[in-house]
């Protein structure tokens, strides 16, 4: 073999512009999570998914219809379209991207003769999240991490969980608009499936764009873990903007001690209410709720243990490849993207400053006062949200320990995300 021919078979030559762009990406999800300790657990497995994915010619996030298309071999187009029954490659793309059953099974078979397997990422991506149960996992996972115990001995903070869902119905409204004015394409299932991303809640928002929108689900769950990871950066200007020294201050009083039967019992009751009031919710707040059931019953510390240890950190290596799959050039640098990164950061200062201002509402007509900075956790970001005002609590009363206060209002946030998911999936779906 000719050195010239060699030299042709090197990726490098192989590499687009728009893939550069993509493993640089890739690159700096990795920075974030190894150098600034930003949600690394999901961010080295989506940043080095990015990478893998736009490595020209492998092909590891395609399907073997993407690859026999990629290999753009003449004789094998013609086979398939004429198999197919398309009058021209412009149909033949159209039928690949929603077949019938019965094309989807003629695909299957011509792909599987002509000798095309799946790319190991997209294997992934379709055990994991296109049957939905990853993020399912990942919740009962973190059912099993959380303490319901906050929300239990101050009530009141469930309010400040449900305020900071308002971001998720305003990046909604702000999909349409956009696409009122033309400036971006959504559909209200694209719109919806985008504004979970205002609840900053990443299993959330993965389970409901693999309903609503498959065809987003690469940006809308890199815009919800990035802005996750970023919650010490995005959200303590915003707590700042919206209080006064006086009411940084404030300090709590010590919560009541919870009983282990009210432990045990609320879990059942939250999945039986909200099951039976909004089925389309079941999912994601039944499994959390198994989760945290598993923990407080004390007579299954094997399978907590499992639920929040090994299982967990599987399906996290699963679900962080499989969202790294979705960001390939060709479908990740579009309009929405940017559209969907926009929104994103906005729904998540919505959702942030709602949450403080409503807390700041509750103070008027409360005896015992609440530091409107816990406000802020109302955001499903667990527990992040919650160190955060813990955090900024401290500058302002080092004797001020927010934290415990604070996932009363981060556990709220989980419940209201899954509750509004469970809308949007019910009434769109």
């Amino acid at each position: 073999m000719e050195f010239s021919n060699i030299i042709s078979l090197l990726g490098i030559f192989s590499l687009t512009g728009g893939q550069a762009i993509m493993i640089v990406v890739g690159l700096i999800l990795l920075y974030l999570a190894i150098n600034k300790k930003f949600e690394p657990l999901l961010l080295v497995p989506i940043g080095f998914g990015a990478i893998l994915t736009n490595i020209p010619e492998i092909g590891l996030s395609m399907s073997p219809v993407e690859k026999l298309i990629y290999a753009d071999i003449k004789s094998e187009l013609v086979f398939l379209m004429e198999a197919l029954k398309s009058s021209s490659y412009e149909d033949l793309l159209a039928i690949i991207e929603q077949p019938t059953a019965e094309q989807a099974l003629i695909i299957k078979n011509i792909t599987y003769n002509l000798g095309y397997n799946p790319g190991i990422l997209y294997t992934f991506y379709s055990v994991a999240i296109g049957s939905g149960i990853a993020p399912l996992l990942i919740f009962m996972g973190v059912g099993a991490m959380t303490d319901f115990g906050p929300l239990l001995a101050n009530p009141k903070t469930l309010l400040l969980g449900a305020a900071a869902q308002f971001g998720i119905f305003a990046t909604v409204i702000g999909a349409l608009v956009l696409d009122h004015y033309g400036l971006v394409t959504f559909t209200l299932k694209q719109a919806a499936a985008t504004g979970i991303i205002g609840g900053a809640d990443g299993p959330t928002a993965i389970y409901v764009s693999s309903i609503l929108a498959p065809e987003l689900l690469g940006p809308i769950a890199v815009a919800a873990y990035s802005y996750m990871a970023l919650v010490p950066l995005i959200q303590p200007p915003i707590m700042r903007a919206l209080t006064t020294d006086a009411e940084r201050v404030i300090e709590m009083k010590q919560l009541r001690v919870v009983s282990q039967t009210e432990k045990i019992v609320f879990p059942i009751t939250l999945t039986i209410l909200i099951g039976l009031m909004l089925p389309s919710a079941a999912p994601l707040l039944g499994m959390f709720c198994f989760g945290n059931l598993l923990k407080e019953s004390l007579v299954a510390d094997r399978l907590s243990e499992a639920a929040q240890g090994s299982l967990i950190n599987i399906v996290t290596i699963f679900l962080g490849l499989s969202v790294g799959s979705k960001l390939a050039a060709d479908k990740f640098l579009t309009a929405e993207t940017i559209g969907i990164l926009l929104l994103g950061i906005i729904a998540f200062a919505i959702g942030t400053a709602a949450g403080v201002l409503v807390a700041k509402l509750v103070n008027l007509f409360s005896k015992n006062k609440i530091n409107p900075l816990i406000g802020a956790a109302g955001v499903s970001a667990v527990p992040m949200a919650a160190r955060v005002a813990n955090k900024v609590g401290l500058e302002y009363n080092s004797q001020n320990y927010l934290l415990m206060h604070a996932m009363g209002p981060n556990v709220a946030g989980v419940i209201g995300s899954a509750v509004a998911a469970g809308v949007m999936i019910k009434l769109l779906s």
